[in-house]
């Protein structure tokens, strides 16, 4: 499976765990490991909350395309 995001790695980078982005948003921790796992995607709502969380821009939550090239 090709990775659609980057949480797993940008959540290392901030030192933050599923649990704090669970709670924040007010998902389950089984939710947001999904997400970090790339079985499932968060909605662009809940990338923006996420990167306002992280103070990150929301394109860094993201893997880089071939489409800019």
């Amino acid at each position: 499976m090709s990775r659609i995001n980057r949480l797993e790695e940008v959540f290392k980078e901030k030192d933050v765990y599923n649990r704090d982005i669970a709670k924040y948003l007010n998902k389950s921790e089984g939710t947001i490991s999904r997400w970090v796992n790339n079985h499932r995607q968060p909605s662009l709502e809940e990338l923006n909350k996420i990167a306002e969380f992280l103070k990150v821009d929301i394109r860094e939550l993201l893997h880089k395309s071939k489409w800019g090239k």
